[in-house]
């Protein structure tokens, strides 16, 4: 059994755990293994434990990773967006979970090469109430994030699959409930519009449980699969 293999199993217990305790069938929680600075031999051993989803931040190492990686994994953009970096997103990602704009989701959707399928798409949310200059990861606001999604739904080389958050880090499970609880919300409002959405991207190493809890269906684990990230 590999390290990574084990540490698979022991993330695989603390999903079956939250999923017990939310009465939820574990298998509609996936896992989205973060590849992000990790090297290329770690990446083929959590695709060789089961793992065929990766997340990466960077775009300049991902499009060095990428090439020397199998070929069956889906790769999953989790990093802030810039508008001048959506033509490679668009070229090599499967899914690009951090869409905050029009103009974002415009410029991914023109250039999508003709001959992929069309580009998974979450929304990121900002769910966090107050404003924090500090907090870095961004996103849309929840009141406008309802028009960001129908744009994007609308678009002819994207596929809306739903909606991601990134919260500050929260002193205990309560807390950290709180943001999972409105995304959960905002997806259900978006559907009951028709938006037929499908996936809710939350939660990480450190609040999977209070994600699982409160409707997650794909968690995005770095840590806890891979270890602390090199430097």
């Amino acid at each position: 059994m590999t390290r990574i293999t084990k540490h698979l199993v022991n993330l695989q217990n603390r999903i079956s755990a939250a999923c017990a305790r939310a009465g939820r069938n574990e298998n509609d929680v996936s896992v989205l293994a973060v590849s992000k600075r990790h090297p290329v031999a770690a990446v083929r051993e959590a695709y060789a434990a089961g793992l065929h989803a990766m997340g990466e931040n960077y775009l300049q190492d991902a499009l060095q990773k990428i090439p020397e990686c199998p070929p069956g994994i889906c790769w999953h953009y989790i990093g802030r967006v810039q508008s001048n970096k959506t033509r490679a997103l668009a070229e090599h990602f499967d899914w690009i979970q951090t869409v905050a704009s029009p103009k974002v989701a415009r410029r991914l959707s023109e250039q999508r090469p003709a001959d992929l399928t069309p580009l998974n798409i979450c929304v990121q949310v900002n769910t966090d109430r107050d404003a924090d200059p500090n907090h870095r990861h961004g996103g849309v606001e929840p009141a406008a994030a309802g028009d960001l999604c129908e744009l994007i739904a609308g678009l002819p080389n994207l596929r809306l699959r739903g909606l991601m958050t990134i919260p500050r880090p929260a002193a205990g499970e309560a807390e950290q409930r709180e943001p999972f609880a409105r995304l959960h919300a905002l997806y259900d409002e978006c559907n009951t519009a028709g938006l037929g959405m499908d996936t809710l991207s939350m939660g990480m190493t450190n609040d999977l449980e209070a994600a699982i809890l409160e409707g997650s269906t794909m968690v995005r684990v770095g840590t806890a699969l891979f270890g602390p990230r090199p430097d």
